[in-house]
């Protein structure tokens, strides 16, 4: 009879991935924000006009953010999927049940990716994340070699020249970002949305594939079996994605012209690809960090270390919490600041709405509490195999 084994306690978890989870969550407060700021001409989702200081921060966030943020959510997010099926695994549950607990989890992603993008931010991830793990999970028992050979191949493919790519778009936001009614804002979405999160999963396929390798190697726990590896690979990925952000951040700084149409279709797959490394390198450096600070004993760690951490476990509500923010700054029957706000302003903007999630999540775990959304995971994750498990318990007893 197999046992039902839940998540991960706080007070078991590895400083490393949570660290990480953290300070991703800045990443994606970066990535995100710029694209809701209104203007004539775009180059990439930064508007072309703007201060020198604008310049600069725009070439910033597009070499060291933009399609960076989000392949290191993939990863941490395959790596998540290796240590619950390696905890189910351990508590002696076969790969179906597994694979039905996974399945659950998939789907409450994929509705609460549907309500987040209806009703805060139409670029929700959540949605196409829960298609990725629904497909996924077939890939669980695959050999590594298979998971590299189909990671490699998927990278290869989405490196191809295409003019649909985020990294050289000259469109300002999608009407569907900035409603002018609250109402009127479901037609555009019910449309775009389904459009995310069908197709928005493959660019993460890479990403989860090696993720899921890592997770069963435990790298990002233990890090002091895989210093090598870890250096080696922040030192390249983020080299790669330095180097290969170069042709399109240099444009949004305003350093180099804009480059023609075919250019920006070879151009732009070439720096979301670049990112994958990207972020491959970002896991592993703030990985290496938090083993540094491990090893200084836990009074090196300090509380702003703990704080971020403390984000990267509630990573879920805090993600969401960001769209809160975006709703009612940017949205036109609410604050509307996207005429207001520039680059500079709106990255600032991002930066103290992490900081603000940082005391949040501070105060949550000094109070003992996961965070609301990652609670409703969970217990739609968990909660039915437990009655299904206590019910067999019950059945056995009385026979």
């Amino acid at each position: 009879m197999s046992t039902q084994s839940g998540p991960t306690g706080l007070s078991e978890r590895a400083l490393g991935p949570d660290l990480a989870r953290g300070f991703m969550l800045l990443f994606i407060a970066l990535a995100n924000s710029h694209y809701f700021i209104a203007g004539h001409e775009y180059f990439s989702g930064f508007p072309t006009a703007g201060s020198p200081v604008d310049h600069v921060v725009g070439l910033l966030i597009s070499t060291l953010v933009d399609g960076r943020a989000f392949p290191m959510f993939g990863v941490l997010f395959g790596y998540g999927v290796a240590q619950i099926v390696r905890r189910q695994r351990e508590s002696g549950n076969d790969w179906w049940p597994i694979r039905k607990l996974l399945w659950r989890r998939s789907l409450v992603l994929v509705v609460l990716g549907f309500l987040h993008a209806m009703l805060l931010y139409v670029g929700d991830i959540l949605a196409a994340y829960g298609v990725l793990l629904f497909l996924g999970v077939w890939a669980l028992r695959w050999k590594d070699r298979w998971l590299f050979v189909v990671a490699t191949a998927v990278l290869v493919l989405t490196a191809l020249p295409s003019g649909d790519t985020l990294a050289g778009s000259a469109e300002g936001p999608d009407p569907s970002m900035l409603p002018a009614t609250f109402l009127g804002q479901f037609p555009d979405r019910l449309v775009v949305q389904p459009f995310i999160a069908g197709l928005g999963w493959i660019g993460f396929v890479t990403p989860f594939l090696i993720g899921l390798w890592a997770g069963r190697r435990r790298i990002l726990e233990r890090p002091a079996e895989h210093l090598t590896l870890l250096r080696t690979t922040a030192l390249l990925g983020l080299t790669i994605a330095i180097l290969g952000a170069l042709p399109v951040s240099l444009v949004v700084g305003g350093v180099l012209s804009r480059p023609s149409d075919h250019a920006v279709t070879v151009l732009g797959p070439l720096h979301d690809a670049a990112g994958v490394f990207g972020g491959f390198g970002y896991a592993a450096l703030i990985v290496l960090i938090a083993h540094r600070l491990s090893r200084s004993g836990g009074d090196r760690q300090g509380r702003v270390t703990v704080a971020v951490a403390a984000v990267g476990q509630r990573s879920l509500t805090c993600y969401l919490a960001q769209s809160v923010v975006w709703a009612v700054v940017f949205t036109p029957y609410l604050l509307d600041l996207s005429d207001t706000l520039a680059t500079t302003t709106t990255a600032l903007l991002a930066v103290a709405t992490w900081l603000a999630t940082v005391l949040l999540a501070d105060r949550m775990r000094r109070a003992g509490y996961r965070g609301p959304f990652e609670l409703l995971i969970r217990r739609i994750t968990y909660q039915p195999r437990t009655i299904s498990d206590t019910r067999s318990r019950n059945s056995g007893s009385r026979a």
